[in-house]
């Protein structure tokens, strides 16, 4: 069973790039046709996906965030990473890995992680 973990401060000053790793266990991150997504709910508002790391290493982000977003991955740890830069108090929301199948899409989440950002 696949299980996903997300890592990191949960405090960040506004600037500064926010930097959160998940951790997957029960199953490899270069699987064929898995993907592995970072998705994000700021407090009172709905789920926005952030973008995606493919088991090949290819990414996609979403057109919002696409300049201040980057998204990697360590094959030998097993983990997929999430860099946003410039954050303002607008990025403190819950974040959440998951993924799945392409075709079936996000079926397996973290528990999520609060990151606030504040000086």
């Amino acid at each position: 069973q696949v299980q996903l973990q997300e890592s990191g401060p949960g405090l960040v000053k506004p600037s500064q790039t926010l930097s959160l790793t998940c951790t997957v266990s029960g199953g490899s991150i270069t699987t064929s046709y898995y993907a592995w997504s970072w998705i994000r709910q700021p407090p009172g508002k709905g789920l926005e996906w952030m973008g995606v790391i493919a088991y090949d290493g290819s990414t996609y982000y979403s057109p919002s965030l696409k300049s201040r977003t980057s998204i990697s991955r360590d094959t030998s740890k097993n983990q997929f990473s999430l860099q946003l830069s410039s954050v303002t108090p607008e990025d403190t929301a819950v974040y959440y890995c998951a993924g799945g199948r392409v075709v079936a899409g996000l079926e397996v989440w973290g528990q999520g992680t609060l990151v606030t950002v504040s000086s």
